[in-house]
């Protein structure tokens, strides 16, 4: 049973019907089979329950009628909320923190994925006493809501969590600094990194998986991608660029999740050139474009909504295909003035031509004309000249050290020209 409640007085941008549809959308993530899913209007939040009594017979009805064995509750509860709904519907209850937990939990791949997961989950339980700490036995931490004993109550040993979480937090740290030797790897290369973000669901991994070939799990759920996954992609005038498919952000993010995953975030703030795919097509996507750009201003990425922002961001609207007729018309006019707009379909492949060219320009525009002799004999590195900058003019210099030399008049960003340089060696 997903139960979504619209708190008047914290009534937010977002429609109450899409939120439903979102917290339906989470829980079918991971195989729950929703039964029923409804708003319950809140006028005054009870400290207790969150809901009235008479709200709370409805649910308990609408539980008994429908045999649901899990009550979700797509907003915030505190422990002492959510055991004394426990005790009042006689089922298990979680709210959307914990949920997106257990999706977390579920789908994490990498080592670190997991690490992060667990350490979310314990600095979400730890204030919880109602729950069963017995996940901590287990190899793969990072969820345990929904299996094991949870309804028994055990005393949890606050040591022993707490110097759990200072294990994970210096493993984590350990895998920050091999992801920024890497960073910094990369950085030397050096070839530009484009970093796709994006509300859960907007496309990400389809649109990642056309432009790189890969086969990165691409499905119509919510959070389908948890771990950062980077492939090479060719672009107008680049050799070779980095593409990299980040975890998809949501509204009301749980805070634990947003420290938990600033490493896999982090990805973002190093690259040459963001990536935001919209789900054009979402009628609240809107929202979800607030969501995002909150995101990257807490990450610094930008400076906030309307101001100024530290790297190039191009906006992709994304599942163009799923457009009516008039809805398109509408929006192709609009995306026509806007040169950080580009509309595709990641499914059928409309608009990434453009999309390609667009970011070749983008990365390719820092590039500053250069007058660079070569052995006229050195074939490889005129060939590579001719490949990855734009040749201006060229003509032989007869004979100088070493044999006859050319010059070249070359247009190269300065990644290429530091990557010139390194072919020397």
């Amino acid at each position: 049973m997903v139960v979504c409640p619209d708190v008047r007085r914290q009534r937010q941008a977002e429609d109450p019907e899409a939120r439903l549809e979102e917290a339906r959308g989470l829980a079918q993530a991971i195989g729950i089979v929703v039964a029923e899913a409804f708003i319950v209007p809140v006028r005054e939040v009870r400290a207790a329950t969150l809901f009235g009594e008479g709200q709370i017979e409805r649910i308990a009805t609408e539980c008994e009628q429908e045999q649901a064995e899990l009550v979700i509750v797509d907003g915030a509860l505190s422990a002492i909320q959510q055991r004394n709904l426990e005790e009042k519907l006689k089922r298990k209850v979680i709210d959307r923190t914990g949920l997106i937990l257990e999706i977390f939990g579920e789908r994490a791949a990498t080592a670190e994925g997991r690490l992060q997961v667990e350490l979310a989950h314990l600095d979400y339980q730890q204030s919880r006493l109602v729950r069963s700490w017995t996940h901590l036995e287990r190899q793969r931490g990072g969820f345990g809501f929904l299996g094991g004993p949870g309804e028994t109550q055990i005393e949890a040993d606050r040591r022993l969590i707490r110097a759990r979480m200072g294990k994970l937090r210096r493993e984590l740290e350990q895998v920050r600094k091999t992801r920024a030797l890497h960073r910094e790897r990369r950085g030397r290369a050096p070839w530009p990194t484009i970093a796709l973000v994006g509300y859960t669901n907007a496309g990400k991994s389809t649109l990642f998986n056309r432009l790189t070939g890969a086969e990165v799990m691409a499905e119509n759920l919510l959070f389908a991608t948890l771990d950062p996954t980077m492939r090479a992609i060719d672009l107008p005038g680049i050799d070779k660029a980095i593409l990299s498919d980040t975890v998809g952000f949501i509204s009301d993010l749980p805070t634990q999740l947003v420290a938990a995953f600033r490493a896999t975030l982090e990805e973002v703030t190093a690259a040459d050139l963001v990536l935001h795919v919209r789900d054009i097509a979402n009628p609240d996507t809107a929202a979800q474009k607030r969501q995002v750009l909150e995101v990257l201003a807490d990450l610094g990425v930008i400076e906030g909504e309307g101001a100024g922002q530290a790297m190039p961001i191009v906006e992709l609207w994304n599942k163009w295909d799923l457009l009516d007729d008039d809805r398109r018309t509408e929006l192709a006019a609009l995306a026509e003035g806007d040169p950080d707009v580009v509309a595709v379909s990641a499914v059928t492949g409309f608009g990434l031509e453009r999309l390609r060219e667009r970011l070749g320009a983008l990365l390719t525009s820092g590039a500053r004309l250069h007058r660079i002799t070569v052995p006229a004999s050195d074939g490889a590195r005129i060939a590579w000249l001719h490949r990855h900058g734009e040749v201006v003019a060229e003509e032989d210099m007869g004979d100088g050290e070493g044999g006859p030399q050319r010059r070249i008049d070359v247009r190269l960003t300065d990644k290429e020209l530091g990557r010139f340089e390194a072919l020397d060696g």
